[in-house]
């Protein structure tokens, strides 16, 4: 615990305060910092203990901002096992911003679909996931003061939060799927076989996020929801190669819906700031 007490003091110090609801942005997916007020933002690399997203389209900064009378915490660039993190780096992020008070987690990512009614563009609200990446965040000695040995996860995906979510693209009328994500390791796509296997296990997207951080929140109780931005269309009969920046640019669109979708949520509930004494 030593280390994560380190990290929350400096934290503290630097000026990122106590927050209400904590945010992870996928690949493409930033246009929200545009719409809240930005108190703190601070890199990676000068945060002690804290891993340093090495991605191109991760900007790697934690920021701490204000909307809707909710402080929140924004990982603006993620981390991902394929970058040579263990999966404890990974997690190290996610407990941090618990201890600086966070009550919620929204995730977002881009990932492929698999499913194959799913189109470029589209938005999924996760609802349970497929652990194939090989390891756990939890693997090693356990860390009592953050949650159980063996946690539950007969629901990953907080049903209240995902309610939530539900509401707020009703009311934007605003088309949400539902789907069961994949988690690989990557960095490589998939195979058409693997494509027909991923079929096969039950999953609708694939991607080579997120799993980590909700395994690690739920290890906390800390309730959590996430959404992927279908960004390309995985038909293994009619695989076509990848292009990083369509990808992208798909992801960058998709972003408007997600961020007005994201914001109408925490306008709906917003967590009430208590300032700490």
């Amino acid at each position: 615990m030593k280390e994560f007490e380190q990290t929350r003091a400096w934290l503290l110090e630097k000026g990122i305060g106590e927050a209400d609801t904590g945010i992870v942005l996928g690949t493409g997916l930033d246009e929200i910092l545009r719409h809240i007020d930005v108190i703190r933002s601070i890199p990676y690399s000068e945060i002690p203990h804290f891993p340093v997203s090495t991605v191109e389209f991760h900007k790697g900064h934690l920021i701490y901002g204000r909307f809707a009378n909710t402080y929140l915490l924004v990982m603006h660039g993620r981390l991902h096992y394929y970058e040579g993190y263990s999966m404890q780096q990974i997690a190290f992020p996610i407990r941090i911003m618990k201890l600086l008070g966070i009550k919620r987690l929204f995730l977002s990512n881009a990932a492929g679909g698999v499913n194959l009614h799913l189109k470029k563009g589209d938005l999924v609200l996760i609802d349970d996931h497929l652990n194939l990446q090989g390891s756990n965040p939890l693997i090693g000695t356990n860390l009592p003061e953050f949650g159980p040995r063996f946690p539950d996860m007969s629901r990953p995906y907080d049903r209240a939060l995902n309610n939530l979510l539900k509401e707020a693209a009703q009311l934007l009328a605003i088309p949400l799927q539902q789907g069961v994500y994949a988690a690989v390791n990557g960095p490589n796509l998939e195979t058409r076989a693997e494509y027909r296997m991923l079929k096969l296990l039950g999953a609708d997207i694939v991607g080579m996020s997120t799993v980590p951080e909700v395994i690690t929140a739920n290890h906390m109780g800390l309730p959590c929801a996430a959404i992927s931005v279908v960004t390309d269309e995985c038909d293994p009969d009619n695989l076509a190669p990848i292009d990083i920046g369509e990808i992208i640019a798909i992801a960058k669109k998709a972003d408007q819906k997600l961020t007005r979708l994201l914001l109408s949520a925490l306008q709906i509930a917003p967590v009430p700031h208590i300032e700490q004494t």
